[in-house]
């Protein structure tokens, strides 16, 4: 899986974001493409220790097996559920979201896989810098390709 710790992949990453066109169609789901590069923002500033939440229940429940079922390999699904706290709806400046995004991707690297592995994830407990790092190189890479990047 891809490493996003790695500096390659990471470059490899916001090349991707780069080329992203501030009016990029979307292939599948309900966000244009401003609203889809804020919502990756929260799993990215979990991982850094920029947002805290709380596990619920379900998570404790499913979070494991939810857990290893998205990191098995090949790309995520198409029409996933997000989660509540992840939905973004109302309308977002593509260039400052894309700006935010990119910083967010540099520092998930600078923080390093010893702390981003020390914090558990809200939904899928606690991890390992790999399936930190694998999970959050899949969000990114979903949905990049969900608006042609």
């Amino acid at each position: 899986m891809s490493d996003l710790f790695d500096p390659a992949t990471r470059r490899a990453m916001l090349e991707r974001l780069e080329n992203l066109a501030p009016d990029a169609a979307a292939k599948w789901g309900k966000m244009n493409v401003g609203q889809m590069l804020a919502h990756c923002h929260a799993p990215l500033e979990i991982a850094v220790g920029e947002r805290t939440m709380k596990r619920g229940l379900i998570g404790v429940l499913f979070g494991g097996l939810a857990k290893r079922s998205l990191l098995k390999p090949g790309p995520f699904g198409r029409d996933m559920p997000t989660a509540p706290d992840f939905k973004v709806t109302d309308e977002r400046e593509f260039a400052k979201e894309r700006l935010r995004l990119v910083d967010l991707i540099g520092r998930f690297g600078e923080t390093g896989p010893e702390a981003v592995a020390a914090r558990p994830h809200p939904f899928f407990g606690r991890m390992t810098s790999v399936q930190w790092s694998a999970l959050q190189w899949k969000h990114l890479d979903h949905h990049l390709r969900q608006f042609g990047a």
